[in-house]
């Protein structure tokens, strides 16, 4: 060995082959650092992500649409992708289970010479079952559009329901279904438009679901405001010298007054005057109901008036059979107020029950009511029947009452009052209707 490290040659063999990896190692990398230099980055936005999931069972929340794409390597495979687009960005949950994961975003068909990153790169998705649950729309409304002394009676929304589809705790979480009427200012009229469904939680956050539908129409009928308050009768001049006017009573007890709120609501009695010098005799007489200072109109403009007269004994007979014929031949569409007499078997009492409280059934849960008119929210009814009926009857044994079943939205409503009464006796009302007000206290209803 010491033998051939002394020969020159060896010396000579072994500088050589130093010298050609030399010249190889010095070569490549040359060669690495003009590939390097030649290289180009590529920013791709908004890529869109595809998700593989059970799509007919399961919701996956939290995958981002878009991601952002970077990509470094040679000009022209770096100019050819970003031109043509033809790679995949994918994400694959076919595998995994309920519940919460973080899930790597996977790139396909992209060249290998690519040096490839995503922003992001990973996402954290949550699976969920999805369900589907019927909601009510609840409209509203911005009563500020509205024309002066103008108010919103109804509001209807069709379909009244809609179908909500999402994953589970997001649809368990919805508070509110809402629909907004829009429209210009100064609205004096009834209208109708569609409307898109917002779906909001209890933070009036918006909520992604589906519907079905998106938007419903909404019809809105506004009209004058208006409620209805009692008449008063006022005696006006004197009655012929031989008869004596035993008593007045109004058939039609209240009447509707229209105009600006403000005006309406100071308004509690309408006064009307009868005329005893152009009564005769026993019977109903019409007349006029003045409109008040401030208010655009009243209705009727005309009542019925019963007047029971003494000392016209040659027709007071006569009289009062037709003024039972006519009560009996009235207007049918008129809220009943009395039941008919019974057959009398016994000895027929009458007596006043007062104090009734008026109660108001069939109201949407979602709404609240209370009773405007009459104020102390009571009424009294005139029972007749056998003596021993009659005696032992209690006020608990009469309900009196407004079916509220087609009410919908807030605001005052007036309504027939209607008697659940024991059917052995006849009853009469002291008023025919009442106005309550009714208030929304829950925004959501589950169907």
């Amino acid at each position: 060995m010491d033998k051939f490290m002394d020969s020159p040659w060896s010396l000579r063999l072994i500088a050589l082959f130093l010298a050609i990896m030399l010249f190889f190692t010095v070569k490549a990398e040359d060669q690495t650092s003009r590939n390097t230099a030649n290289d180009v980055v590529a920013l791709i936005q908004d890529v869109p992500v595809e998700v593989y999931y059970d799509t007919e069972n399961l919701v996956v929340t939290g995958v981002p649409e878009m991601v952002n794409l970077t990509i470094e390597g040679p000009a022209n495979i770096v100019q050819t992708t970003k031109v043509l687009k033809d790679f995949t960005l994918k994400l694959d949950l076919q595998n995994l289970t309920l519940g919460e994961h973080t899930v790597r975003i996977q790139a396909e068909n992209l060249s290998d010479k690519l040096d490839v990153r995503l922003d992001p790169a990973t996402v954290h998705v949550n699976i969920e079952e999805k369900v589907t649950q019927s909601f009510r729309v609840d409209p509203e409304m911005n009563t500020r559009l509205l024309a002066e002394g103008y108010e919103v009676k109804n509001i209807e929304v069709q379909p009244a329901t809609i179908s909500v589809t999402g994953a589970k705790s997001i649809v368990e979480a919805i508070s509110f279904v809402k629909v907004s009427v829009t429209g210009d200012n100064n609205l004096n009229k009834s209208f109708e438009q569609k409307a898109r469904v917002r779906i909001l939680d209890r933070d009036l956050n918006k909520m992604s679901v589906l519907l079905d539908p998106e938007e419903v129409t909404v019809k809105v009928d506004v009209q004058e405001y208006s409620r209805e308050v009692p008449v008063k009768l006022i005696r006006k001049g004197k009655a012929a010298d031989e008869l004596t006017i035993e008593s007045l009573t109004p058939v039609d007890e209240l009447v509707r007054v229209y105009g600006a709120k403000s005006a309406v609501e100071a308004i509690n009695e309408i006064p009307v005057e009868v005329d005893l010098s152009k009564v005769s005799k026993s019977g109903k007489f019409e007349v006029d109901v003045k409109k008040p200072e401030g208010v655009s109109k009243v209705t009727p403009n005309k009542i019925k008036v019963q007047v029971k007269v003494s000392g016209d004994s040659t027709k007071s007979d006569e009289s009062e059979e037709s003024v039972e014929e006519e009560v009996t031949m009235g207007d049918t569409e008129e809220p009943e107020a009395e039941t008919p007499p019974t057959t009398p078997t016994t000895a027929q009492v009458t007596q006043q029950i007062t104090d009734i409280p008026i109660s108001v059934r069939n109201l949407d849960p979602i709404y609240t009511a209370s009773i405007k008119q009459p104020s102390n929210g009571n009424v009294s009814l005139q029972v007749t029947g056998d003596k021993a009926v009659v005696e032992r009857l209690k006020q608990t044994d009469i309900a009196v009452y407004i079916d509220a079943a087609n009410v919908n939205a807030e605001g005052e409503v007036s309504g027939p009052l209607l008697v659940e009464a024991p059917k052995e006796i006849s009853w009469k009302l002291a008023v025919r209707s009442a106005v309550f007000d009714v208030q929304l206290v829950e925004a959501k209803t589950k169907a």
